[in-house]
């Protein structure tokens, strides 16, 4: 099953990779993406077994930012691609149906390519502003969302989309109000002064709007 907390690691000078799968997982998540830039093959490999082994002490799925490779070396659970990485339908051959995969995009169009495929879950963003991406497009903002969620409702598309970018604990009801399915955070936890409350108060936010009988999509 498809988290609707997606944790997602960071590069930060005073707390590494590690260190946030450690407090994440501690913490309860069930779902980290392991997203490392700037650094050596070898290096990212070395994270990912580390991270791995805590992640299956703690029953926490674990996500490989856009290597497939990597991912396979380890026995990740999953990939998530960006659109320069490898197709989605060319990662599905190599890793199996059993994997998780999922793919980025920021349009409807970008949301139907994912889903046809064969991704498990789309991420779909920037929502807000964020200063872990580089190269930022267009933010899309909850109107936009909204209209995903009706337009993938009329084509019959069942994929869930995890919102990403920017997103605080305050956008969370917002956000699945309009159908979305879940949300990607990463600098609103681990940036935070106290990183273990924000992502208390994050999974607790999810657990209560996916809980509560308004989560539909709103159509007023």
């Amino acid at each position: 099953m498809i988290s609707r907390l997606h944790v997602i690691t960071q590069d930060l000078d005073n707390f590494s990779h590690i260190h946030q799968v450690e407090l994440a997982c501690k913490g309860g998540a069930d779902w980290i993406q392991l997203r490392v830039k700037d650094t050596t093959y070898e290096d990212w490999k070395t994270l990912a077994k580390d991270a791995i082994q805590i992640c299956r002490k703690h029953g926490t799925k674990l996500i490989i930012n856009d290597s497939v490779q990597v991912a396979m070396e380890v026995d990740a659970d999953g990939v998530h691609l960006g659109k320069d990485d490898m197709p989605i339908h060319s990662a599905r051959a190599l890793l199996g149906k059993n994997k998780i995969i999922g793919g980025t995009g920021t349009t409807m169009e970008d949301i139907v390519h994912i889903y046809e495929s064969g991704a498990d879950y789309a991420g779909i963003g920037p929502f807000k502003f964020t200063a872990t991406k580089k190269n930022l497009s267009p933010l899309l903002g909850l109107k936009k969302y909204k209209d995903f969620s009706l337009q993938l409702q009329n084509q019959k598309i069942e994929i869930p989309i995890i919102a990403v970018g920017g997103i605080l604990v305050s956008d969370v009801h917002p956000l699945l109000r309009m159908g979305i399915y879940g949300v990607a955070v990463s600098s609103a936890i681990f940036s935070a002064a106290f990183p273990n409350q924000s992502l208390y108060e994050f999974q607790k936010s999810v657990q209560i709007n996916t809980e509560n009988p308004s989560y539909v999509i709103d159509n007023s």
